[in-house]
């Protein structure tokens, strides 16, 4: 086996062990406890239980199917989707979070072309829901959830890539084109957050946070249009999207900034993934299309050198921490290391670094 796919197996490992549990006790269900060492509260499952976080799991449980396919980690997909049906309350796949939909439909698109488990319904829904969230207030765009005024990033870039795979690259490119104009900073290269849309439908604020998942799901648009239209824009923005983040979203050691716990535990995780998707799949063979896909991959693998390096240790396997350039600390009250956002950005992260390794080993 090689390095990366141990190490990832590794984290796979050690986020069942600590998080992944029944829902209410059901035998076929799964559904990962947002908090380890978890109280009994969290091991029902009562309280919060973070959508978003859910289906990021059910990514990574994909990302491990693809790097050892089996039964078992197939059986898995399947009771992590009824425990997120069930959890949901509703016996619906989608709620009210236009950016917790679009994580879902990616996981779900993606679990039904890796392993052929695709539940009855829940993409078309999905779909339907996101077409819903687009209006032509601030110029387009799908807001972050119903009655919102805020559209943001981490709404659209998902949604974007979703469209792309599922063959409907125009309404892809609408959103790609609509963040480009409304949260591209002309200067830096970096996404911005969000806008906030007025009722008479003028723009009236500019969220200016450029977070690293904003980067990450802009730039998993660029490439998956690049690679189904097949034009030079999407690598021009995608190069920049990349040169951005090296030049602005890492320490001096190289590697990728982080967002602490909670939600933010799961940024940088994320654009892990699509920079190891750009350091993979983008094409074009120019000099500066090489040099981002390598620029790309080293950003992860230098980033997953340096999580791994700084890993505690703890029962159930490795504990990533909150920076993956400071050593983690076991986890207690008030700490990032107990977030499954944290463990599943650490797990993210080594499943990038191994996708790199399997598919273009000559980027290591």
């Amino acid at each position: 086996m090689s390095l990366w796919a141990a190490r990832a197996g590794s984290a796979e490992r050690a986020v069942h062990n600590r998080h992944v549990h029944r829902l209410w006790r059901l035998p076929g269900t799964a559904l990962g406890i947002v908090g380890w060492p978890a109280g009994l509260r969290s091991k029902l499952h009562i309280g919060a239980w973070h959508y978003w976080w859910q289906a990021h799991l059910l990514d990574c449980a994909i990302d491990a199917y693809l790097r050892g396919p089996s039964a078992a980690r197939r059986v898995v997909i399947e009771q992590l989707l009824r425990g997120i049906r069930l959890r949901n309350l509703t016996n619906r796949w989608v709620n009210d979070f236009y950016d917790d939909i679009a994580w879902l439909g990616l996981a779900i698109q993606r679990g039904s072309r890796a392993a052929g488990v695709q539940p009855p319904g829940a993409l078309p829904a999905i779909r339907e829901r996101l077409r819903e969230g687009w209006d032509g207030g601030g110029g387009g765009g799908i807001r972050w959830h119903v009655g919102s005024d805020f559209k943001n990033a981490p709404a659209n870039g998902p949604a974007a890539i979703l469209f792309a795979r599922g063959g409907d690259a125009d309404l892809a490119v609408r959103i790609a084109d609509w963040m480009q104009r409304s949260l591209v900073d002309p200067d830096s290269g970096l996404v911005w957050d969000g806008v906030r849309v007025g009722g008479d439908g003028a723009v009236r604020a500019i969220e200016r946070h450029a977070y690293t998942y904003c980067q990450g799901v802009y730039l998993g648009t660029c490439v998956e249009l690049a690679l189904v239209t097949d034009k030079a824009v999407w690598n021009q923005r995608a190069r920049r999207t990349i040169a951005a983040v090296n030049a602005m979203m890492t320490g001096s050691d190289g590697v990728l900034g982080t967002h602490g716990g909670g939600d933010g535990g799961l940024f940088t995780g994320i654009l892990a993934r699509y920079l190891a998707l750009a350091a993979v799949r983008m094409p074009g063979e120019s000099q500066a299309d090489r040099i981002a896909r390598q620029t790309a991959a080293d950003l992860v693998l230098t980033s997953a050198a340096a999580a791994w390096r700084n890993r505690a240790v703890a029962a159930g396997g490795p504990l990533f921490g909150g920076s993956w350039s400071a050593p983690a600390v076991p986890p207690a009250v008030g700490q990032v290391e107990r977030d499954l956002s944290v463990q599943l950005s650490g797990w993210m992260l080594c499943e990038a670094a191994a996708f790199i390794e399997r598919q273009r080993p000559d980027l290591l």
